[in-house]
Protein backbone atom coordinates (compact mmCIF):
# COMPACT_ATOMS: atom_id res chain seq x y z
CA UNK A 1 0.00 0.00 0.00
CA UNK A 2 1.38 3.73 -0.70
CA UNK A 3 0.48 6.65 1.10
CA UNK A 4 0.70 10.29 -0.12
CA UNK A 5 1.82 12.61 2.56
CA UNK A 6 1.53 16.32 1.20
CA UNK A 7 1.81 19.48 3.15
CA UNK A 8 -1.17 21.17 2.57
CA UNK A 9 0.35 24.98 3.91
CA UNK A 10 1.42 24.81 0.31
CA UNK A 11 -0.66 24.76 -3.03
CA UNK A 12 2.50 23.79 -4.98
CA UNK A 13 3.08 20.55 -3.19
CA UNK A 14 -0.64 19.80 -2.66
CA UNK A 15 -1.18 19.98 -6.20
CA UNK A 16 2.24 17.41 -6.91
CA UNK A 17 0.64 14.96 -4.91
CA UNK A 18 -2.61 15.49 -7.04
CA UNK A 19 -0.90 14.68 -9.90
CA UNK A 20 0.78 11.84 -8.77
CA UNK A 21 -2.21 10.30 -7.26
CA UNK A 22 -4.16 10.59 -10.59
CA UNK A 23 -0.94 9.04 -12.14
CA UNK A 24 -0.90 6.24 -9.65
CA UNK A 25 -4.51 5.77 -10.02
CA UNK A 26 -4.09 5.34 -14.27
CA UNK A 27 -1.79 2.35 -13.33
CA UNK A 28 -4.48 0.54 -10.95
CA UNK A 29 -3.46 1.63 -7.65
CA UNK A 30 -5.28 3.44 -5.57
CA UNK A 31 -3.06 5.22 -2.93
CA UNK A 32 -4.54 6.56 0.49
CA UNK A 33 -3.63 9.79 1.20
CA UNK A 34 -2.87 11.59 4.71
CA UNK A 35 -2.44 15.34 5.96
CA UNK A 36 -1.62 17.06 8.65
CA UNK A 37 -4.30 19.86 7.35
CA UNK A 38 -3.91 23.23 6.18
CA UNK A 39 -4.56 26.07 3.79
CA UNK A 40 -4.83 23.94 0.21
CA UNK A 41 -6.97 20.71 1.71
CA UNK A 42 -9.88 22.05 -0.55
CA UNK A 43 -7.41 21.34 -3.30
CA UNK A 44 -7.35 17.76 -2.54
CA UNK A 45 -11.14 17.84 -1.77
CA UNK A 46 -11.82 19.74 -5.12
CA UNK A 47 -9.77 16.81 -7.38
CA UNK A 48 -12.34 14.56 -5.08
CA UNK A 49 -9.79 12.63 -3.00
CA UNK A 50 -10.59 11.50 -0.34
CA UNK A 51 -7.82 12.09 2.33
CA UNK A 52 -6.89 11.61 6.27
CA UNK A 53 -5.83 14.45 8.71
CA UNK A 54 -2.83 12.82 11.20
CA UNK A 55 -1.77 14.32 14.01
CA UNK A 56 -2.57 17.84 14.85
CA UNK A 57 -4.47 19.80 12.34
CA UNK A 58 -2.48 22.83 10.96
CA UNK A 59 -4.89 25.62 10.86
CA UNK A 60 -3.91 29.02 8.25
CA UNK A 61 -2.08 30.73 11.18
CA UNK A 62 0.01 27.50 12.06
CA UNK A 63 0.41 27.24 8.12
CA UNK A 64 1.43 30.71 7.48
CA UNK A 65 3.79 30.22 10.21
CA UNK A 66 5.51 27.17 8.80
CA UNK A 67 6.20 29.00 5.66
CA UNK A 68 7.97 31.65 7.52
CA UNK A 69 9.98 29.33 9.14
CA UNK A 70 10.81 26.59 7.09
CA UNK A 71 14.15 24.70 5.60
CA UNK A 72 16.29 27.71 3.68
CA UNK A 73 14.19 30.47 4.63
CA UNK A 74 13.62 30.63 8.16
CA UNK A 75 16.63 30.67 11.07
CA UNK A 76 18.49 27.87 11.16
CA UNK A 77 18.91 27.05 14.17
CA UNK A 78 15.15 25.78 14.55
CA UNK A 79 13.55 22.74 12.79
CA UNK A 80 10.02 24.37 11.63
CA UNK A 81 8.61 22.46 14.00
CA UNK A 82 8.84 22.95 17.74
CA UNK A 83 9.94 19.26 19.65
CA UNK A 84 6.36 18.33 20.83
CA UNK A 85 4.82 18.73 17.30
CA UNK A 86 7.48 16.61 16.30
CA UNK A 87 7.01 14.45 18.59
CA UNK A 88 3.14 14.23 18.32
CA UNK A 89 3.46 13.85 14.29
CA UNK A 90 6.19 11.31 13.42
CA UNK A 91 4.16 9.09 16.23
CA UNK A 92 0.87 9.38 14.93
CA UNK A 93 2.16 9.25 11.16
CA UNK A 94 3.74 5.54 12.81
CA UNK A 95 0.52 4.35 13.96
CA UNK A 96 -1.08 5.60 10.73
CA UNK A 97 1.50 3.58 8.03
CA UNK A 98 0.88 0.52 10.50
CA UNK A 99 -2.37 0.48 11.06
CA UNK A 100 -3.21 0.87 7.01
CA UNK A 101 -0.41 -1.35 6.07
CA UNK A 102 1.75 1.28 4.28
CA UNK A 103 4.91 0.25 2.60
CA UNK A 104 5.88 3.36 0.85
CA UNK A 105 5.31 6.64 1.59
CA UNK A 106 5.83 9.86 -0.36
CA UNK A 107 5.35 13.17 0.34
CA UNK A 108 5.86 16.80 -0.74
CA UNK A 109 7.55 18.60 1.85
CA UNK A 110 5.57 16.91 4.96
CA UNK A 111 8.92 16.34 7.13
CA UNK A 112 8.50 14.65 9.64
CA UNK A 113 7.97 11.82 7.71
CA UNK A 114 12.04 11.37 7.63
CA UNK A 115 11.62 9.68 11.12
CA UNK A 116 8.19 8.51 10.51
CA UNK A 117 8.93 5.99 8.53
CA UNK A 118 12.10 4.82 10.07
CA UNK A 119 10.16 4.66 13.19
CA UNK A 120 7.04 1.91 11.11
CA UNK A 121 10.15 0.31 8.67
CA UNK A 122 7.79 2.32 5.82
CA UNK A 123 10.25 2.87 2.41
CA UNK A 124 10.38 7.00 2.00
CA UNK A 125 9.85 8.62 -1.14
CA UNK A 126 10.08 12.33 -1.71
CA UNK A 127 9.56 14.54 -4.54
CA UNK A 128 9.95 17.95 -2.93
CA UNK A 129 13.84 18.63 -3.51
CA UNK A 130 12.94 19.57 -7.16
CA UNK A 131 16.27 20.48 -8.78
CA UNK A 132 17.94 21.20 -5.71
CA UNK A 133 19.45 17.64 -5.72
CA UNK A 134 23.52 16.28 -4.30
CA UNK A 135 24.63 16.17 -8.26
CA UNK A 136 24.20 19.53 -8.98
CA UNK A 137 26.00 21.13 -6.00
CA UNK A 138 28.29 18.29 -6.73
CA UNK A 139 28.66 19.87 -9.64
CA UNK A 140 28.52 23.60 -8.20
CA UNK A 141 25.71 24.80 -10.45
CA UNK A 142 23.74 26.29 -7.67
CA UNK A 143 23.86 29.74 -8.34
CA UNK A 144 25.04 32.31 -5.61
CA UNK A 145 21.97 33.12 -2.97
CA UNK A 146 20.04 35.83 -3.70
CA UNK A 147 18.54 36.56 -0.88
CA UNK A 148 20.95 39.11 2.00
CA UNK A 149 23.68 37.16 3.26
CA UNK A 150 28.00 36.70 3.87
CA UNK A 151 29.14 40.21 2.63
CA UNK A 152 31.26 38.19 0.13
CA UNK A 153 32.18 37.98 -3.54
CA UNK A 154 29.86 36.05 -5.72
CA UNK A 155 32.15 33.27 -6.60
CA UNK A 156 32.75 32.83 -2.68
CA UNK A 157 28.86 32.48 -2.04
CA UNK A 158 28.24 30.50 -4.49
CA UNK A 159 31.44 28.37 -3.12
CA UNK A 160 29.78 28.02 -0.16
CA UNK A 161 26.24 27.56 -1.29
CA UNK A 162 27.01 24.21 -2.96
CA UNK A 163 29.30 23.14 -0.11
CA UNK A 164 27.43 23.35 2.86
CA UNK A 165 24.05 21.16 2.14
CA UNK A 166 26.19 18.23 2.77
CA UNK A 167 28.39 19.62 5.71
CA UNK A 168 25.85 21.47 7.87
CA UNK A 169 23.20 20.24 10.25
CA UNK A 170 20.91 23.30 9.56
CA UNK A 171 17.62 22.94 10.35
CA UNK A 172 18.05 19.18 12.26
CA UNK A 173 18.13 19.89 15.62
CA UNK A 174 14.53 19.24 16.50
CA UNK A 175 14.16 16.26 14.38
CA UNK A 176 18.16 14.70 15.59
CA UNK A 177 16.43 15.29 19.41
CA UNK A 178 13.11 13.50 18.48
CA UNK A 179 15.04 10.86 16.57
CA UNK A 180 17.23 9.56 19.76
CA UNK A 181 13.89 9.93 22.14
CA UNK A 182 12.18 7.31 19.28
CA UNK A 183 15.63 5.25 18.85
CA UNK A 184 15.58 5.99 15.12
CA UNK A 185 18.34 7.35 13.17
CA UNK A 186 19.37 10.68 12.71
CA UNK A 187 19.64 13.36 10.17
CA UNK A 188 23.50 14.12 9.07
CA UNK A 189 22.43 17.33 7.00
CA UNK A 190 20.03 19.54 5.95
CA UNK A 191 20.45 17.63 2.76
CA UNK A 192 19.75 14.53 3.90
CA UNK A 193 16.53 16.39 5.75
CA UNK A 194 15.30 16.97 2.49
CA UNK A 195 16.14 13.80 0.39
CA UNK A 196 14.24 9.96 0.90
CA UNK A 197 14.86 6.64 0.04
CA UNK A 198 13.94 7.31 -3.46
CA UNK A 199 14.33 11.10 -4.23
CA UNK A 200 12.54 11.66 -7.93
CA UNK A 201 14.41 14.67 -9.00
CA UNK A 202 11.57 16.22 -11.32
CA UNK A 203 12.95 18.18 -13.94
CA UNK A 204 14.63 17.69 -17.47
CA UNK A 205 17.79 16.33 -18.21
CA UNK A 206 18.24 19.45 -20.98
CA UNK A 207 16.82 21.82 -18.09
CA UNK A 208 19.13 20.43 -15.20
CA UNK A 209 22.67 20.23 -16.89
CA UNK A 210 23.02 16.56 -15.82
CA UNK A 211 22.29 13.49 -17.93
CA UNK A 212 19.58 11.18 -16.01
CA UNK A 213 22.14 8.55 -15.92
CA UNK A 214 24.19 10.54 -13.72
CA UNK A 215 21.46 11.41 -11.28
CA UNK A 216 20.69 7.56 -11.22
CA UNK A 217 24.01 6.62 -11.11
CA UNK A 218 24.87 8.72 -7.90
CA UNK A 219 25.71 7.57 -4.44
CA UNK A 220 25.62 8.77 -1.04
CA UNK A 221 28.89 10.06 0.51
CA UNK A 222 29.80 11.87 3.49
CA UNK A 223 26.47 13.58 5.04
CA UNK A 224 23.77 11.70 3.25
CA UNK A 225 21.98 8.49 4.45
CA UNK A 226 23.80 5.47 2.68
CA UNK A 227 20.15 3.68 1.37
CA UNK A 228 19.45 7.22 -0.68
CA UNK A 229 18.89 6.75 -4.33
CA UNK A 230 17.53 9.21 -7.06
CA UNK A 231 15.48 9.03 -10.10
CA UNK A 232 14.78 12.18 -12.63
CA UNK A 233 11.78 11.60 -13.45
CA UNK A 234 11.17 15.01 -15.40
CA UNK A 235 8.62 18.20 -15.13
CA UNK A 236 5.68 17.30 -12.33
CA UNK A 237 3.62 20.41 -12.18
CA UNK A 238 -0.34 21.14 -11.29
CA UNK A 239 -3.28 21.10 -13.45
CA UNK A 240 -5.68 22.15 -10.79
CA UNK A 241 -9.05 21.09 -11.45
CA UNK A 242 -10.81 23.98 -10.96
CA UNK A 243 -12.78 26.34 -13.30
CA UNK A 244 -11.14 29.29 -14.57
CA UNK A 245 -13.71 32.13 -13.10
CA UNK A 246 -16.06 33.50 -15.82
CA UNK A 247 -14.53 36.92 -14.81
CA UNK A 248 -10.88 35.85 -15.00
CA UNK A 249 -11.96 34.58 -18.55
CA UNK A 250 -13.61 38.09 -19.70
CA UNK A 251 -10.47 39.72 -18.34
CA UNK A 252 -7.72 37.16 -20.24
CA UNK A 253 -9.91 37.65 -23.56
CA UNK A 254 -9.22 41.92 -23.26
CA UNK A 255 -6.61 42.83 -25.83
CA UNK A 256 -3.39 44.01 -25.18
CA UNK A 257 -0.10 42.43 -23.52
CA UNK A 258 -1.01 40.18 -20.48
CA UNK A 259 1.34 39.89 -17.09
CA UNK A 260 0.38 37.34 -15.02
CA UNK A 261 1.60 37.69 -11.22
CA UNK A 262 1.40 34.46 -9.53
CA UNK A 263 3.22 34.96 -5.97
CA UNK A 264 1.43 32.22 -3.90
CA UNK A 265 3.60 31.37 -1.03
CA UNK A 266 5.20 34.95 0.05
CA UNK A 267 3.66 37.98 1.94
CA UNK A 268 0.99 40.20 0.13
CA UNK A 269 3.46 43.11 0.32
CA UNK A 270 5.50 41.71 -2.20
CA UNK A 271 2.53 40.86 -4.36
CA UNK A 272 1.21 44.44 -4.25
CA UNK A 273 5.07 45.93 -4.24
CA UNK A 274 5.50 43.71 -7.87
CA UNK A 275 1.95 45.27 -9.60
CA UNK A 276 2.61 48.45 -8.40
CA UNK A 277 6.01 48.59 -10.32
CA UNK A 278 4.11 46.88 -13.34
CA UNK A 279 1.75 49.37 -13.99
CA UNK A 280 3.71 51.97 -15.80
CA UNK A 281 4.07 49.25 -18.64
CA UNK A 282 0.57 49.53 -19.30
CA UNK A 283 -0.41 45.80 -19.69
CA UNK A 284 -2.65 44.02 -18.32
CA UNK A 285 -1.90 42.82 -14.93
CA UNK A 286 -3.98 39.30 -13.72
CA UNK A 287 -3.37 38.14 -9.94
CA UNK A 288 -3.75 35.11 -8.69
CA UNK A 289 -4.34 36.14 -5.39
CA UNK A 290 -4.43 32.61 -3.12
CA UNK A 291 -5.23 33.16 0.25
CA UNK A 292 -4.13 37.37 0.28
CA UNK A 293 -6.84 39.89 0.81
CA UNK A 294 -5.70 41.64 -2.68
CA UNK A 295 -9.54 42.84 -3.71
CA UNK A 296 -8.25 46.74 -3.47
CA UNK A 297 -6.22 46.27 -6.73
CA UNK A 298 -8.95 45.60 -8.37
CA UNK A 299 -9.27 47.98 -11.36
CA UNK A 300 -9.82 48.29 -15.67
CA UNK A 301 -5.48 47.58 -15.64
CA UNK A 302 -5.43 44.69 -12.93
CA UNK A 303 -7.90 41.86 -12.20
CA UNK A 304 -7.45 39.87 -8.79
CA UNK A 305 -8.49 35.80 -8.98
CA UNK A 306 -8.04 33.42 -6.17
CA UNK A 307 -6.90 30.21 -6.53
CA UNK A 308 -6.37 29.78 -10.58
CA UNK A 309 -5.87 26.80 -12.93
CA UNK A 310 -2.43 28.42 -13.97
CA UNK A 311 -2.09 25.55 -16.90
CA UNK A 312 -5.05 27.31 -18.29
CA UNK A 313 -3.91 30.95 -17.97
CA UNK A 314 -0.46 30.33 -18.61
CA UNK A 315 -0.33 30.34 -21.94
CA UNK A 316 -2.29 33.30 -22.67
CA UNK A 317 0.07 35.51 -20.83
CA UNK A 318 2.98 37.26 -22.60
CA UNK A 319 4.94 37.49 -19.19
CA UNK A 320 4.75 35.40 -15.81
CA UNK A 321 6.05 36.73 -12.56
CA UNK A 322 6.68 34.43 -10.11
CA UNK A 323 8.41 33.64 -6.39
CA UNK A 324 10.71 30.66 -8.91
CA UNK A 325 9.08 27.61 -7.43
CA UNK A 326 9.26 24.28 -9.46
CA UNK A 327 5.19 24.55 -10.06
CA UNK A 328 5.09 27.61 -11.25
CA UNK A 329 8.04 27.50 -13.03
CA UNK A 330 7.29 24.41 -15.12
CA UNK A 331 3.64 25.86 -16.20
CA UNK A 332 5.51 28.67 -17.56
CA UNK A 333 7.58 26.92 -19.69
CA UNK A 334 5.31 24.06 -20.54
CA UNK A 335 3.14 27.05 -21.74
CA UNK A 336 6.03 28.54 -23.39
CA UNK A 337 5.70 31.23 -21.70
CA UNK A 338 8.61 33.64 -20.19
CA UNK A 339 9.42 34.29 -17.02
CA UNK A 340 10.52 37.08 -14.44
CA UNK A 341 11.43 35.09 -11.21
CA UNK A 342 11.76 36.76 -7.65
CA UNK A 343 13.01 33.43 -5.49
CA UNK A 344 12.35 33.76 -1.37
CA UNK A 345 14.92 30.74 -0.78
CA UNK A 346 17.61 28.86 -2.17
CA UNK A 347 15.16 25.96 -4.40
CA UNK A 348 13.82 28.70 -5.98
CA UNK A 349 17.02 30.35 -6.83
CA UNK A 350 18.31 27.25 -8.65
CA UNK A 351 14.74 26.55 -10.38
CA UNK A 352 15.11 30.08 -11.77
CA UNK A 353 18.81 29.74 -12.70
CA UNK A 354 18.26 26.88 -14.80
CA UNK A 355 15.57 28.66 -17.04
CA UNK A 356 17.90 31.84 -16.95
CA UNK A 357 21.12 30.01 -18.45
CA UNK A 358 18.02 28.77 -21.00
CA UNK A 359 17.38 32.53 -21.68
CA UNK A 360 13.81 31.53 -21.20
CA UNK A 361 14.03 33.77 -17.87
CA UNK A 362 15.57 36.40 -15.71
CA UNK A 363 15.41 36.99 -11.61
CA UNK A 364 15.34 39.76 -9.63
CA UNK A 365 16.36 40.33 -6.09
CA UNK A 366 13.46 40.60 -3.39
CA UNK A 367 15.20 43.37 -2.21
CA UNK A 368 14.75 45.01 -6.03
CA UNK A 369 11.62 43.43 -6.50
CA UNK A 370 9.70 47.17 -6.71
CA UNK A 371 10.07 50.53 -8.66
CA UNK A 372 12.00 51.52 -11.63
CA UNK A 373 14.21 47.99 -11.78
CA UNK A 374 11.32 45.89 -11.78
CA UNK A 375 9.37 47.77 -14.63
CA UNK A 376 12.39 47.90 -16.58
CA UNK A 377 13.30 44.67 -16.56
CA UNK A 378 9.68 43.20 -17.07
CA UNK A 379 9.21 45.85 -20.15
CA UNK A 380 13.06 45.17 -21.41
CA UNK A 381 11.44 41.24 -21.09
CA UNK A 382 7.88 41.87 -23.08
CA UNK A 383 9.40 43.60 -25.91
CA UNK A 384 12.31 41.17 -26.68
CA UNK A 385 11.50 38.00 -28.26
CA UNK A 386 14.01 35.79 -27.46
CA UNK A 387 12.57 34.81 -24.08
CA UNK A 388 9.61 33.34 -25.57
CA UNK A 389 11.93 31.90 -28.44
CA UNK A 390 14.01 30.16 -25.63
CA UNK A 391 10.72 29.13 -23.45
CA UNK A 392 9.13 27.42 -26.42
CA UNK A 393 12.56 25.57 -26.51
CA UNK A 394 11.75 24.15 -23.28
CA UNK A 395 8.07 23.24 -24.01
CA UNK A 396 9.33 21.14 -26.61
CA UNK A 397 11.38 19.41 -24.22
CA UNK A 398 8.34 18.47 -21.87
CA UNK A 399 6.08 18.19 -24.30
CA UNK A 400 7.92 14.43 -24.62
CA UNK A 401 7.95 13.19 -21.31
CA UNK A 402 5.41 12.00 -18.66
CA UNK A 403 6.57 13.16 -15.86
CA UNK A 404 3.93 12.18 -13.71
CA UNK A 405 3.92 9.10 -15.08
CA UNK A 406 7.57 8.51 -14.84
CA UNK A 407 7.10 9.58 -11.03
CA UNK A 408 4.03 7.01 -10.28
CA UNK A 409 6.02 4.32 -12.10
CA UNK A 410 9.09 5.11 -10.24
CA UNK A 411 7.02 4.88 -6.61
CA UNK A 412 5.74 1.65 -8.19
CA UNK A 413 9.24 -0.28 -8.88
CA UNK A 414 10.22 0.83 -5.46
CA UNK A 415 7.22 -0.45 -3.56
CA UNK A 416 6.16 -4.14 -4.84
Amino acid sequence: MICLVPHCAYLSQTSRMIEIYRALRERGVTPRVATHGGTYESALRAAGIDYDIVGPRMDDERCARFLREQPSSGPVGQSAYSDEELRAYVTAEAEYFTRHGIRTAVTGFTLTTTLSTRLAGVRLVTEHSASWAPPMFERGLLPAPSGRTLPLPRPARRWIANALPSRTRFYCGGFNRIAAELGVPGLPSVAALLLGDLTLVTEAPEVLGVPAAAIAAWRPGRGYRPETRLRCTGPLYAKLPVPLPAATGRFLGEPGPLVYVAITSSEPALVRDVVAALRPLGARILVAATVHELGDLNDDQTHVGGVLPSHLVMPRADLAVTAGGQGSVQTAMAAGTPLLGIPLQMEQDLNLALVERRGAGRWIARRDAHGARLTALAGAMLGDGRYRRAAGEIREIYDGIDGPGNAADAILCNTF
